[in-house]
C-alpha cells in the first residue's frame, strides 16, 4: 500500500497550528509529573528526527532528581549574573526583569547531547560539513517540541548555562557535546504570543524581509 502525499485538511491544519503556536515556556508549570509513556511519546518523536548519514547522534538524559536540578538551576544562576553583566541602561533592567528558566518549578528537566563523534553513517555528509551531526540533534530537538505542544506539554530551553558546568553535574563525557537544557511539564496555559515578544525584548521579522531569490541579497533583517 502506497502512503498517501498530502495529509487530510485537519491534520495539515494540526501540523501547522503546533508550529505556529510553539512556545517558549518559563512559567507556569505545574507539579504534576509526566506520565512515563508520555515521555516516551516525546522521545519517540525526537528519536524519528531526520540525521545526517541516519547516525542519529542525539542521546537524551532525563532529569527528575531534585538535588541535579538545583545543581543545574545554581549553574544557570551564575552564568545569568554573568549575562546581566554585558548589559547597560535600560535593557540591563529589561535582562534583569526576564524569566528565563523554569528548571525548579518543572518535574522533569530534560538535556539533550549529540555525540558528533560516532561512526554510525560511516561520516555520510560529515565530510564537508561535519557540524551536520549536530544540525540533527536540533532537528531531534524541533520534533519533540511540536510534539509536546501537541500534547500540552510545556518546553523550556535554557541556554544561559556553561557548558562545562553541565558536563560535570550530568558526567558528560568530552566527545559528546550538550545541545539544548529543556525544562519540561504540564502547564496552566499557553501564551498566544512568545513571552520575549510580549515584554518588548525584540519583534518578529517577516517573512518578506528574510527571503532571497535566486541568490542571497541583503535584507531589511540584516541592516537592523
Amino acid at each position: 500500500m502506497i502512503e498517501r502525499a498530502e495529509f487530510e485538511m485537519a491534520e495539515r491544519e494540526a501540523v501547522y497550528r503546533a508550529i505556529a503556536t510553539r512556545r517558549d515556556v518559563r512559567r507556569g508549570f505545574i507539579a504534576k509529573p509526566l506520565p512515563d509513556e508520555l515521555i516516551r511519546r516525546l522521545l519517540t518523536a525526537a528519536h524519528c528526527a531526520p540525521s545526517v548519514g541516519l547516525m542519529q547522534p542525539s542521546r537524551f538524559v532525563l532529569i527528575r532528581d531534585v538535588a541535579t536540578r538545583q545543581a543545574v538551576h545554581d549553574a544557570f544562576l551564575e552564568a545569568n549574573e554573568k549575562a546581566l553583566a554585558t548589559y547597560t541602561g535600560a535593557r540591563r533592567e529589561q535582562y534583569a526583569n526576564l524569566k528565563l528558566e523554569g528548571i525548579l518549578e518543572a518535574p522533569q528537566n530534560l538535556c539533550i547531547l549529540s555525540a558528533p563523534q560516532s561512526e554510525r553513517g560511516h561520516q555520510l555528509g560529515r565530510h564537508t560539513m561535519p557540524e551536520t551531526a549536530v544540525y540533527s540533534t536540533v532537528c531531534a530537538i524541533q520534533n519533540l517540541w511540536l510534539a509536546a505542544r501537541a500534547e500540552g506539554v510545556g518546553v523550556g530551553w535554557v541556554s544561559i548555562l556553561d557548558p562545562s558546568r553541565l558536563r560535570e553535574i550530568l558526567h558528560v563525557p568530552g566527545e559528546v557535546l550538550p545541545v539544548a537544557y529543556l525544562c519540561l511539564g504540564y502547564v496552566d496555559r499557553f501564551a498566544a504570543e512568545p513571552e520575549l515578544e510580549r515584554f518588548g525584548w525584540e519583534s518578529r521579522i517577516p517573512l518578506d524581509d528574510v527571503v532571497s531569490y535566486e541568490k542571497y541579497t541583503a535584507t531589511e533583517a540584516d541592516k537592523a
